[in-house]
């Protein structure tokens, strides 16, 4: 007579195989969020490579003090779009419109989402999860 398989043993199994699918997608959403989102050698505006001081200035000598990893280019663009906050900016850059003005009002919104996410309670409870549990072998 064929063995006789235990209802619980395959629930077991069952609850550790969706256990196993869960971690994995709990690990490539923290994967994806600092892959994509907090490369220190990338744009985080345009995607290009960069390898930069922190220190180092633009074009016109001014300090690159801003809040995000950016190019040369994208660092003057935004510098660009505080100067237009305030009133001021480069008059010869026609195509700094209001069009240009809300894609990076949008980019700058985005970039606060994402900084939201990452404080938010549930995403660190999956970081501590995913701390808490031993990596897979």
């Amino acid at each position: 007579m064929a063995e006789i398989i235990s209802f619980d043993d395959k629930k077991d199994l069952a609850k550790e195989k969706k256990a196993g699918v869960m971690r994995k997608r709990k690990i490539l959403a923290v994967q994806r969020v600092f892959q994509c989102t907090h490369c220190a050698f990338k744009c985080e505006k345009c995607g290009m490579q960069i390898n930069r001081d922190p220190q180092s200035s633009d074009s016109r000598g001014q300090s690159l003090r801003v809040p995000y990893h950016f190019c040369e280019g994208c660092a003057e663009e935004y510098l660009d779009y505080i100067e237009h906050l305030k009133g001021e900016g480069d008059s010869d850059c026609y195509w700094h419109n209001e069009a240009w003005r809300d894609a990076w009002r949008k980019w700058i919104d985005y970039q606060s989402g994402v900084d939201r996410y990452l404080k938010s309670k549930e995403f660190l409870q999956l970081l501590q999860e995913l701390k808490q549990t031993r990596p897979e072998e």
